[in-house]
């Protein structure tokens, strides 16, 4: 039996950069606030992740999720919207 291919939410990337952009942050910074020491992260991987063409691992979903005040439903399903003007994150 073969494995799968598990479907990577649609609006996932773009709630992510919405995330960081809300919290006006570069790349760099955003790897700093994440805290992952377990999970090597680097500039290339989060824009992968902002732009759809990967998907985060679970640990590094949770932590944008609490970074951004928001569950890791809202992240995920692609029927919820989030809205995150970046005033309300600073």
């Amino acid at each position: 039996m073969g494995r799968a291919k598990r479907v990577m939410p649609k609006q996932l990337g773009e709630k992510l950069y919405q995330i960081r952009d809300s919290l006006d942050l570069t790349l760099e910074g955003l790897i700093e606030r994440l805290k992952c020491p377990e999970i090597p992260l680097y500039p290339a991987s989060i824009s992968m992740y902002e732009s759809g063409k990967r998907e985060p691992p679970l640990l590094v979903l949770l932590r944008y999720a609490r970074l951004g005040g928001v569950t890791m439903e809202m992240l995920v399903d692609d029927k919820i919207k989030l809205s995150m003007p970046r005033s309300k994150l600073k």
